[in-house]
């Protein structure tokens, strides 16, 4: 597991990983208020509150478990939950709701949620000699 600066891990939410995930959603969820009040809107922003809840709480519920190969499957649905909140930011400043000013930030933040777990998840598998899923980059299994 990762370990803070001196800390040993106790609780989940002793991961930067969790605390980065958990703050992202914090900073949308404060952030709401201001978008537009339409219907679409509103589409947009149930969607972005539920998959960035998601990170966190997969991670917290991956740590958990009392496997390592299902602390990992729990770590990957959180990796899919950051790619799905990256996409729904993308509709939102696509659909004029806030500006790359604004989104930006967050998505940032996604990207480095998103190199956190995959530097957690393959720890995890090195030290449990767990083969990955799938190998090499993500990014080359699309043409």
């Amino acid at each position: 597991m990762e370990a803070t600066e001196t800390r040993a891990i106790k609780h989940f939410t002793d991961l930067r990983v969790w605390q980065k995930s958990h703050d992202l959603f914090v900073a949308m969820y404060r952030a709401a208020d201001d978008l537009p009040k339409t219907t679409a809107a509103a589409i947009i922003l149930e969607q972005i509150l539920r998959k960035s809840s998601g990170i966190s709480a997969n991670i917290a519920k991956g740590f958990g478990a009392r496997v390592k190969h299902k602390y990992i499957q729990c770590l990957d649905e959180a990796r899919q939950e950051v790619a799905e909140t990256e996409n729904w930011l993308h509709a939102l400043i696509d659909c004029g709701c806030f500006g790359q000013d604004v989104v930006n930030p967050w998505l940032e933040k996604c990207l480095e949620i998103s190199r956190m777990l995959g530097s957690l998840i393959r720890k995890l598998e090195e030290r449990n000699k767990i083969k990955p899923q799938v190998t090499g980059d993500l990014n080359s299994l699309h043409p």
